[in-house]
Order: C-alpha cells, then structure tokens, then sequence
C-alpha cells in the first residue's frame, strides 16, 4: 500500500489503534459485510469467494435505503421514476 500510495501521489492517513470511531462508516460497514457475507459462506476457491463477494455487493447496493433518493431503495425509486 505505501509504494501504491507513493506512485499515485496518495497521502495515507491512519487512525490511532484502538480508535474505531475514528473511521465510524468503513468501521461499519465492514461489520455489516463480515456478519452478512464473509461469516455466512465456507470459501473453497477463490474464484467462489469473488462471486460471493459481488453477489453481496449488488444486493447491498441496491437493496438498502439512500437518504439521496428520499430513503428509497434503489430499486423502489427506479420504479417510481420510470
């Protein structure tokens, strides 16, 4: 990550060990993707661990609620736009 960071022109910033609500939406997030994807599925291959992975994704992009579309899903706004 620092030799990426360092070729693209990134600064890193780092919150302090043990400060997790210093990064509250990632720290959130990777909560919600460890207990609804990664601790429901025994990966045997990589390749099954990907497509797991994206399946979760498009489900949670499209089925949880945007304050930004009047906290509609996604789906459920499309539908009333169309």
């Amino acid at each position: 990550m620092f030799f990426w960071a360092k070729e693209n022109r990134t600064r890193l910033h780092f919150i302090q060990p043990g400060k997790p609500t210093q990064n509250a939406f990632v720290e959130s997030l990777n909560g919600k993707f460890r207990d609804s994807c990664l601790h429901q599925h025994w990966f045997r291959s990589i390749e099954e661990a990907r497509y797991e992975m994206d399946q979760w994704r498009h489900h949670y992009n499209n089925e949880r609620p945007h304050s930004s579309l009047n906290y509609l899903t996604p789906v459920v706004f499309a539908k009333k736009a169309a």
